[in-house]
């Protein structure tokens, strides 16, 4: 049963995310919570977890890594080479610039905010 307006719908994001240079990975975020694992379902099955009964009650997980009216590409392409530049100073164990982490982190919450509204619009469209 798909949630009511007034439920409280936990919205997941599942994004690669590699584990080494050889296995790729892929990284699953709910709000503060976060958890990795060498499948989609790993991560989700690791994350949800970690959520409470209320919270992992109703879970819709989009994948979607294409630019679309709700995350276009210019920012996706940005959020793209900002985790590339994140992950190349975290390898090389160097600080990452308070100005490039406040702009992912502005990235982050647009996409996350995206999938929400990607969510809103699925449910739209399957309710009679």
């Amino acid at each position: 049963m798909a949630p009511g307006r007034n439920q409280q719908m936990t919205t997941v994001s599942i994004v690669p995310e590699p584990l080494s240079v050889t296995v790729p990975g892929f990284r699953a975020i709910s709000g503060r919570y976060q958890s990795i694992g060498n499948t989609p379902g790993e991560a989700l099955d690791a994350l949800t977890s970690q959520l409470s009964d209320r919270e992992s009650g109703t879970l819709l997980v989009i994948q979607h890594m294409r630019p679309d009216r709700f995350f276009n590409a210019e920012q996706r392409n940005r959020l793209t080479q900002l985790m590339t530049d994140w992950r190349e100073a975290r390898d090389r164990v160097t600080p990452y610039p308070a100005e490039k982490q406040a702009e992912l982190e502005q990235l982050i919450d647009a996409e996350l905010e995206a999938s929400t509204r990607r969510a809103v619009a699925l449910l739209d469209e399957l309710q009679p």
